[in-house]
C-alpha cells in the first residue's frame, strides 16, 4: 500500500522528462510542461466538482514536503473543508484596524504626563477639559478631526469663558499634536492658534495678571469674623485655612490626612505639591487646628482631602474665588491674602523679613546661599504665624462644625 502512495522518489522526480501528469499517490502529481518546467499539484474531488490545488514548483518544493502538503489537504477534504477554500481565507487581508480615537490619544497623553502634574486638580481639569468640554471630539477617529470640529467646541465659550476655551484650544492641540508624531493623522493640526484659528476667531480678551488683587491687611480681621460667624462649608472653611497659614489656594485644596501631624500642630507639604518642588513645612496655630478639628471625619485615612467637592475631588480653584467674590464685592483674590500677610508682617511686627519670605515658602538668596541655609526656622515661624493667627482671628473662635458641608 505504500508503494502505492509514495510512488515516487527524489531520484525519479529529478530525472523525469515526459510532459504530463505523474502520480505520487493519494492525489499528489508531479506535472512537467512541455517547457521541461516542474510543479506540484493536489487533485481531489468535493461534493459535485473536481479540484486541482497547486502546491508549488518542484524545484522549491521537495517531494517530502510536497507529501506533507498533500496529506495536510486530505486531512481537510476528510473533514469536509476545501483546502483551496481554506488556503485563499487564510491569505485573505485582515480587516483594517479600528481607526484610533481621540480619545485614546488623549489617554495615553495623559499618563504620560500625569506624574509631572503635581496639583491633582491640574489632572483632573485635563480630563475635564477633554472629556467633557470636548465632548464631541472625544470618540472621534484622531485623524478625522478638522478645523470645524474645534471651532464646534470652541465658539461657544470663546467670550463667555475666554480663559477656559484657550485652556482647551491648547490641550485639543497637543494632543492633536501627538497623535500625529504617533502617525495617526498628518497635516496641519486644525486646533493651531498662529496662523491659523487666529485668522477665524477674535482674540479675547485675556485675563489682567500681574498682582492679585490683595485685601488690605487691616480689614482681613473683619472678614475672617464674618466668615467665621455663619459659613461651614467646605469652601468657606478651605478659604479661613489659607488665610491663617498664608497657603497658596492649591496647597490647601489638595491638603490631606496625611500630611497632617496633630499632636505636633504641623503640616508637611510634600514637594511635589509646591511651587518650587520643594517640601514645606507649616507650623499651625490653634485657629487652624480647630478647623482642622472640626472638619476630620472618623477613620479618615492618609490619602482622604480634608476639604473635598461633593464629588471627593480636591475643590476646583474657582471654588474658593467664588466664594471670596460673594463674601466681599471688592475684587480681591485668595491669593492676595498671603501679599495681606506680607505687609502685615512688615508693617506691625518685628520678624525679619527672611523668616516672612520663608512663611510664603519663597526662594530667598542665591543659590550659594540657600546652600548654606539648611534649616527652615520653623520654631521661629511657629511665633510668627500664632502672631498672625492672634491678628486674623483675634478674640472670634475659628468656624466650626460637627460635619463641614461641601458646598
Amino acid at each position: 500500500m505504500a508503494r502505492e502512495i509514495n510512488r515516487l522518489s527524489a531520484r525519479k522526480v529529478q530525472a523525469l522528462s515526459e510532459p504530463g501528469r505523474h502520480a505520487d499517490g493519494g492525489g499528489l502529481y508531479l506535472v512537467i510542461e512541455a517547457s521541461g518546467s516542474k510543479r506540484w499539484v493536489m487533485l481531489y474531488r468535493m461534493p459535485g466538482r473536481r479540484r486541482e490545488m497547486g502546491l508549488g514548483s518542484a524545484c522549491a518544493v521537495s517531494l517530502a514536503r510536497a507529501r506533507e502538503l498533500a496529506a495536510a489537504a486530505r486531512a481537510q477534504i476528510a473533514e469536509g473543508i476545501d483546502p483551496i477554500e481554506a488556503r485563499a481565507a487564510a491569505i485573505a487581508p485582515l480587516p483594517p484596524p479600528a481607526p484610533v480615537t481621540f480619545a485614546e490619544v488623549a489617554e495615553t497623553y495623559m499618563a504620560d504626563r500625569e506624574r509631572t502634574w503635581r496639583n491633582p486638580a491640574h489632572r483632573a481639569q485635563w480630563r475635564q477639559t477633554l472629556e467633557v468640554q470636548a465632548a464631541s471630539l472625544w470618540r472621534m477617529p484622531v485623524s478625522e478631526i478638522g478645523t470645524d470640529d474645534v471651532l464646534a467646541v470652541l465658539r461657544p465659550m470663546w467670550h463667555e469663558k475666554a480663559e477656559t476655551a484657550r485652556r482647551i484650544r491648547g490641550r485639543i492641540e497637543r494632543v492633536l499634536d501627538a497623535a500625529r508624531v504617533g502617525g495617526h493623522r498628518s497635516g496641519e493640526n486644525p486646533a493651531r492658534w498662529r496662523g491659523h484659528l487666529d485668522v477665524l476667531l477674535p482674540r479675547s480678551r485675556k485675563l489682567t495678571r500681574g498682582h492679585h488683587k490683595a485685601m488690605p491687611y487691616a480689614g482681613v480681621p473683619a472678614f475672617y469674623a464674618a466668615v467665621a460667624a455663619g459659613r461651614t462649608s467646605f469652601s468657606s472653611l478651605a478659604l479661613c485655612f489659607t488665610i491663617l497659614t498664608a497657603a497658596r489656594s492649591g496647597e490647601t485644596r489638595g491638603l490631606t490626612w496625611g500630611e497632617v501631624d496633630m499632636a505636633t500642630a504641623l503640616w508637611t507639604v510634600p514637594a511635589e505639591r509646591m511651587k518650587a518642588g520643594r517640601p514645606h513645612r507649616v507650623p499651625l496655630s490653634a485657629p487652624a487646628l480647630a478647623i482642622l478639628a472640626s472638619v476630620r471625619p472618623d477613620g479618615a485615612g492618609p490619602s482622604d482631602l480634608v476639604f473635598p467637592s461633593r464629588a471627593g475631588t480636591p475643590l476646583s480653584d474657582m471654588a474658593l474665588a467664588m466664594f471670596l467674590r460673594g463674601a466681599d464685592p471688592n475684587g480681591f483674590t485668595v491669593h492676595g491674602f498671603r501679599s495681606s500677610f506680607r505687609d502685615w508682617v512688615t508693617e506691625e511686627t518685628d520678624f525679619p523679613s527672611e523668616l516672612a519670605e520663608a512663611a510664603l515658602a519663597h526662594l530667598v538668596g542665591d543659590e550659594t546661599e540657600r546652600a548654606y541655609r539648611r534649616g527652615d526656622a520653623l520654631e521661629k515661624r511657629r511665633h510668627l504665624m500664632d502672631a498672625w493667627a492672634a491678628f486674623v482671628a483675634a478674640d472670634k473662635a475659628a468656624p466650626s462644625s460637627t460635619r463641614a458641608s461641601s458646598a
